[in-house]
């Protein structure tokens, strides 16, 4: 029996969603814990994506296959899951799906949020979710350089461990730039995202913010594929994956 939840999690103690070997301390592994008590035997679940170690997530859609001898309905999983899970971790929905579904294979795109906190801002609350900056942002320019980025592209200047995947090549669909108050928001909207993307994307554009580089030099940060051309990778606690798309 397949089941789909939504899964959300402030990331800030752990190393990241996916499971590792000699450690305990990762979202996909304490889900898998409760799940393999509960089910008495080993149980694995899949997520649509592996979100780094101090990411958070506002929804994060990961599914199960359980055994038939363990049929729960979906209100009574949640309920158990939330009830011996640490509350940083919560699982907001739980429903029946089709056995074919799978979360990541499945997904047709993704919304990743950043947070920058402004220079002049002294929000308590905002210092561990955001990135603090040192001076005022030029937003227009900023939205200059972000158009270049729109498209498909090949982002191997944005991302690491890029030997690992079968191309580099993303498509981005939307970045929109916000400002608020207290905060400038970065909303990164694509068909799937390479390792540590958003947060090099967002480093970029915080240098373009600030004058450090000029909008004009995306193309060829773009055009030049490697990692040493592009900006700095923003740090993990100001970033939310906030919705997975599905057909």
């Amino acid at each position: 029996m397949n089941y789909r939840m939504k899964v959300q999690y402030d990331g800030t103690r752990y190393q990241g969603w996916q499971r590792q070997s000699g450690s305990s301390a990762t979202i996909q592994g304490k889900i898998e814990e409760v799940l393999t008590r509960q089910a008495g035997r080993s149980v694995r679940i899949d997520g649509a994506g592996r979100t780094d170690a101090g990411v958070h997530a506002i929804e994060q859609i990961a599914n199960v296959h359980l055994p038939e001898s363990f049929a729960v309905s979906p209100d009574e999983l949640r309920t158990v899951l939330n009830e011996y899970l640490p509350e940083d971790i919560r699982i907001l929905h739980m429903e029946r799906a089709g056995e074919r579904f799978h979360s990541r294979l499945h997904a047709t795109g993704k919304q990743y949020r950043y947070h920058l906190m402004k220079w002049d801002s002294e929000q308590v609350f905002l210092r561990k979710y955001s990135w603090k900056m040192t001076e005022a942002l030029d937003i227009q320019s900023m939205q200059e350089a972000a158009g270049h980025l729109l498209g498909e592209h090949d982002f191997k200047s944005f991302c690491t461990k890029a030997s690992k995947k079968k191309t580099t090549v993303r498509q981005l669909t939307q970045i929109q730039i916000e400002e608020t108050e207290h905060e400038v928001l970065l909303i990164f909207e694509g068909s799937g995202f390479l390792y540590n993307m958003v947060r090099i994307l967002t480093g970029t554009l915080v240098e373009v913010g600030t004058g450090s580089r000029r909008p004009d030099e995306i193309p060829e940060i773009l055009e030049r594929k490697e990692r040493k051309y592009a900006g700095e990778t923003a740090p993990a606690k100001g970033l939310f994956l906030v919705k997975v798309y599905y057909d």
